[in-house]
């Protein structure tokens, strides 16, 4: 009986494993089919020489940065070290500011 609740348990461990995988590879694709969607989009009438130049420069692009940190983020950031009350004063105004 434990025999077959250990082998239960690898073919789980193995099954969960080979989807995790398949999730980051699919995803990685779909970003390359995004990207490349875009760079098609923005390349317009270009034709030739001009084209492929124009794609591979924005192929090779990186993503531009995102915002470095939420205002949630930065409204936590904040209140450390205040007591609850304080904390949840100062957050609510920080989150209702601009």
């Amino acid at each position: 009986m434990k025999k077959l609740f250990a082998l239960a348990l690898v073919g789980l461990f193995a099954c969960g494993t080979a989807l995790a995988a398949d999730k980051t590879a699919s995803d990685s694709k779909n970003s390359q089919q995004e990207k490349m969607k875009a760079c098609n989009e923005q390349a317009g009438d270009k034709k030739g020489d001009e084209r492929k130049a124009f794609m591979k420069t924005c192929l090779s692009a990186k993503p531009a940065p995102e915002k470095s940190k939420s205002k949630m983020a930065m409204c936590n950031e904040k209140t450390k070290g205040m007591s609850k009350a304080d904390a949840d004063k100062t957050r609510s105004e920080c989150m209702k500011a601009s």
